[in-house]
């Protein structure tokens, strides 16, 4: 995967590496990432998934328009209690599809936020 990092505010995932994701200096297993940021993620195993794992998302002002939820290697569903909990809508997909789609949005300036698990 190759992104043009001229196009596009804040952090950019340039690629993979072992089981996380490559955003800018750093490689990280499992990521949350919102317009401004980068940060590590350690998530639960997915059916544990809960509102307060997205606190930082929460306190994004505004909140971001939807969640890009990347579930590891394979497409899963997350608990259907959590997303009914968020206030806004989640799109689960595999991580490597979730990274990739974040940069199309991003590059469109799309106030979206991304939570990453490892690709294990």
């Amino acid at each position: 995967m190759r992104v043009d990092r001229t196009r596009i505010e804040g952090p950019v995932v340039s690629g993979f590496s072992g089981r996380g994701f490559r955003v800018d200096d750093g490689v990280y297993d499992g990521l949350i990432l919102t317009p401004t940021r980068a940060d590590g993620w350690s998530p639960p195993p997915l059916a544990e998934l809960t509102v307060a794992d997205f606190a930082p998302l929460l306190a994004m002002d505004p909140l971001p328009e939807f969640l890009i939820l990347g579930t590891g290697t394979t497409l899963r569903r997350p608990p259907a209690a959590l997303e009914a909990a968020l206030p806004f809508g989640i799109e689960p997909m595999d991580s490597r599809a979730a990274a990739r789609l974040w940069g199309v949005l991003r590059a469109e300036l799309r106030g979206v936020a991304a939570a990453l698990y490892p690709l294990d």
